[in-house]
């Protein structure tokens, strides 16, 4: 039994993120738990907890990234299984929220799953949960419980402000990312620009127009997620045709589907810098690629969660 500032305290790993979540306590001082996940021969998950949690608080690590379905169902079951064990509380750490682009009605019958996610979520019961650079920061509202959206931002900004970069151009690669690419601008003390494309599908990102002066400027370009690559792929070759000198491409989430990493290395890019809210495979590391660790942030984190501790001021960023 792991006792933490007066708190009886567990962590455990799913199967999405391992690594992370073994750094995360390493960063705490606790160790991991036990939990064993397998499979019935038709797939159906089960999990077995071969240590008591009785009375805990208790943290779960589980980004719901591919395959996205398994790991939602892996996380529902594990909570359900805490709490039937009579777990004090379930704290659910997903770095990567799975179905968050599925926010709102885009078109007429058209589902809003991460609504549908965070009821699941609830249902199971989970007391609290703890999610990094959330697709739309109101997703928070679909939740009548304690959610933490932590914020990506002091990581990345804090690895460019090392590169002494000069003549920078922040560059959003669409309209809705103008916020997040404002507040990474204010640190780096630089313009920002914006990439004006239209999606005819999903996936599929045609340039129309640049919004800002990139001719002679290092860009970074920043983005919540690189999914297929295909924007920030067709975003670098525009700055590059409109004059840009050395282009930076950042994001939280590198889901990097499909050909993603062969759309990337054949890019414009000097450096893809990300986090590690998802555990990459081998055959997704590549020469560009900077995997910045968040173990610390949602290390410290937990900490103050259990000595309930305001977390706000971790995302906070300075020059």
């Amino acid at each position: 039994m792991a006792v933490f500032h007066g708190s009886k305290v567990k962590l455990f790993a799913l199967t999405s993120n391992v690594q992370l979540a073994q750094d995360i306590a390493d960063y705490i001082g606790i160790p991991l738990s036990k939990c064993d996940v397998t499979h019935f021969a038709d797939g159906e998950i089960n999990i077995d907890i071969p240590e008591t949690v009785r009375g805990h608080k208790v943290f779960v690590i589980q980004s719901t990234c591919f395959p996205v379905n398994e790991h939602i169902m892996e996380l529902l079951i594990m909570i359900d299984a805490l709490k039937r064990a009579s777990a004090r509380e379930v704290n659910v750490l997903i770095p990567y929220y799975g179905y968050s682009r599925q926010d709102r009605k885009a078109k007429a019958r058209q589902p809003i799953s991460a609504k549908l996610v965070a009821n699941l979520l609830q249902v199971a019961g989970a007391a609290r949960v703890v999610s990094m650079d959330l697709h739309a920061p109101q997703l928070q509202g679909f939740f009548d419980i304690p959610i933490d959206n932590f914020r990506a931002l002091p990581i990345i900004s804090n690895y460019l402000l090392k590169k002494n970069l000069e003549n920078v151009c922040v560059v959003s690669p669409d309209h809705g990312g103008v916020a997040r690419a404002r507040d990474l601008a204010n640190i780096m003390q630089a313009p920002i620009a914006i990439i004006d494309k239209m999606r005819p599908e999903p996936n599929v990102a045609e340039v129309m127009n640049i919004i800002g002066k990139v001719k002679g400027k290092n860009c970074i370009i920043i983005d919540d997620m690189i999914d297929t690559a295909g924007s920030i792929s067709a975003a670098s070759k525009a700055l590059k045709d409109a004059g840009a000198k050395d282009i930076y491409a950042c994001c939280t989430h590198p889901l990097l589907s499909k050909n993603a990493t062969d759309l990337l290395m054949e890019a414009p890019i000097e450096e893809v810098i990300c986090t590690n809210t998802i555990e990459l495979p081998k055959n997704k590391i590549f020469p560009k690629l900077v995997q910045l660790s968040i173990a610390e942030l949602l290390g410290q984190g937990i900490i103050n969660i259990i000595d309930d501790q305001g977390v706000s001021t971790l995302f906070s960023c300075e020059r």
